[in-house]
């Protein structure tokens, strides 16, 4: 009996130190599993957050995208605007350069036909002018002529006296206009018969020049410019 009872005895304070290491590993799991839990938040906190950041890159990204799309559509709307503005005005700039070219063509014919009209108006004055003036001398050749034949007719006593003097001078005075006028005398003696600028009416015989040879002048001719005005009228020799 005292053996029996002695034994429990023992056993106690064995049982009680099992029991004790056991809460202990018990502890030391629980310490394990809380540490290990605790490891993990940070981990799962991390995780989210660096998802996080991804996700608001994400969200930054597609609205940035969406950005540039609509940029770029307004770019090719600009760029489609610009285009159509420039083929306009290419052809408004054509369209005037070949109204400009077509105006000055037809300035430069304008001038031109004007400037034709100014000369031929000018010609035909001067045609005009030059026939009036034309005129004017050959109704004065008739009054030389008479100073010439009343010059001759003075007698030799009366040459020197006022009236002589007079006359020879008015005569001369008239031919010096005459021929500031372009108004010449045909020269006709001694020369070759000219049929354009001599008018025979006779031939003689004066043994002064060789056959053929203005040997008489009967009327003075008269050149205007280059014009016949008068022929002389002369005598031929024979």
């Amino acid at each position: 009996m005292a053996q029996e009872e002695k034994e429990p005895m023992d056993r106690a304070p064995e049982e009680a130190a099992a029991a004790q290491e056991e809460g202990a590993q018990e502890e030391q799991a629980q310490a394990e599993q809380e540490a290990a839990a605790e490891a993990e938040a940070p981990a799962e906190e991390t995780a989210a957050g660096d998802k996080a950041p991804e996700a608001e890159e994400t969200a930054d990204e597609e609205p940035q995208e969406a950005g540039d799309e609509g940029e770029a559509a307004e770019s090719g709307e600009k760029t489609g605007f610009w285009k159509r503005g420039k083929k306009k005005e290419d052809k408004e700039k054509a369209a005037l350069k070949e109204k400009t070219a077509e105006l000055e063509d037809r300035v430069r014919r304008q001038m031109a036909e004007f400037d034709n009209f100014r000369r031929r108006t000018e010609k035909e004055k001067e045609q005009m002018f030059s026939m009036g003036e034309r005129s004017v001398i050959e109704k004065l050749l008739p009054v030389i002529d008479n100073f010439e034949r009343g010059l001759q007719a003075i007698p030799e006593e009366e040459k020197d006296g006022a009236v002589a003097s007079g006359m020879d001078m008015i005569y001369r005075q008239l031919l010096k206009q005459m021929e500031a006028l372009g108004v010449k005398q045909i020269d006709c003696i001694g020369e070759d018969f000219n049929a354009d600028l001599h008018n025979a009416v006779m031939q003689v015989q004066t043994g002064e020049y060789e056959s053929g040879k203005i040997a008489q002048e009967l009327q003075k001719g008269y050149m205007y410019h280059d014009q016949v005005l008068r022929h002389s009228m002369v005598a031929v020799e024979a």
